[in-house]
């Protein structure tokens, strides 16, 4: 188990550092850096289940009609996820982003009961009444809807509830994902390299290596969850999984010095008290805290 957490911890550990990897990326237009992410991933993953000679238990799995459409909706939602995160970094609402994804766990809780009738207990519907009246509080701190963060809550909630019905596993369902968007990312990639708008050869060695590492920091997180979910409970995946959006808010405040005053503190804390409520009752109910978010790290 001892393996396991510390695949864990690096994994959310990576997430939590995204936003200053994307940071580097900031003179790119987010769309380009989205078309290399989901390029660049999907050529990684190919490569891995070649060298892992996984192929054939792939295409078996993955080449039929009803697989191949779930996971082009999960393709879609994750594209989106994806692009309004790297944008919301690079536009300086690193803050934001993190409440975005403190705020998923129960929305997806909310997503559950509405689309496949899960039942809450009374007690559950406490942490989701108050983070709904941090949002409100929120929205009134900052004189306009956080959208950056609800966003990119109902982007990764709805592509959780298409992995919920979604049968294959984390490394076959990214590598599906990224090569039913890869043609579109591509397509998008050249047409800006035609037109002289593209960064990527353009802007320096800097830049192109840091696009073509985009594909690799997506990976490697990917596959050190997919190995600590294999070796460690579900109670303590739903505690790590908050270690990346609090070190993504952390870096926000203090290392690119993002506005967070006393107002934010208490929308934050209206949040974090939520969680906190959410997170006892569940472990209380269970012995087994929340369900993990889905089978992919932020960002």
């Amino acid at each position: 188990m001892k393996k396991g957490i510390l695949y864990g911890l690096g994994a959310y550990a990576l997430w939590g550092f995204f936003p200053i990897y994307w940071k580097f990326l900031h003179d790119v237009p987010a769309l380009q850096v989205i078309g290399h992410r989901i390029g660049w991933s999907f050529v990684i993953l190919v490569i891995y289940i070649f060298a892992t000679k996984q192929w054939n238990d792939f295409r078996t799995v993955a080449f039929n009609a009803k697989t191949i459409g779930i996971y082009a909706i999960a393709g879609v939602l994750l594209s989106i996820n994806w692009l309004m995160y790297v944008w919301g970094v690079n536009a300086g609402f690193i803050v934001e982003t993190s409440l975005g994804y403190f705020i998923n766990p129960l929305l997806s809780v909310l997503l559950g009961v509405i689309f496949l009738r899960e039942r809450l207990r009374p007690a559950q519907w406490l942490p989701v009444i108050i983070a709904a009246i941090g949002v409100i509080y929120l929205t009134y701190v900052y004189g306009r809807l956080p959208w950056i963060a609800l966003i990119l809550a109902f982007s990764f909630g709805f592509y959780g509830l298409a992995k919920k019905l979604a049968p294959l596993g984390s490394l076959y369902g990214l590598t599906l994902e990224t090569g039913i968007v890869f043609p579109i990312a591509l397509i998008y990639l050249v047409f800006v390299q035609v037109n002289g708008t593209a960064g990527f050869l353009h802007d320096g060695t800097t830049v192109d290596m840091f696009l073509v590492g985009a594909g690799i920091v997506t990976t490697i997180p990917l596959l050190m969850f997919a190995s600590a979910a294999k070796e460690i409970p579900l109670s303590m995946i739903g505690i790590l999984q908050y270690i990346a959006p609090t070190l993504q808010f952390l870096i926000g405040v203090f290392l690119y010095k993002e506005p967070f005053d006393q107002s934010h503190l208490i929308g934050f804390g209206i949040v974090w008290v939520a969680l906190i409520i959410f997170w006892v009752e569940n472990y209380i109910a269970h012995r087994t805290p929340v369900e993990p978010i889905p089978e992919l790290g932020e960002g």
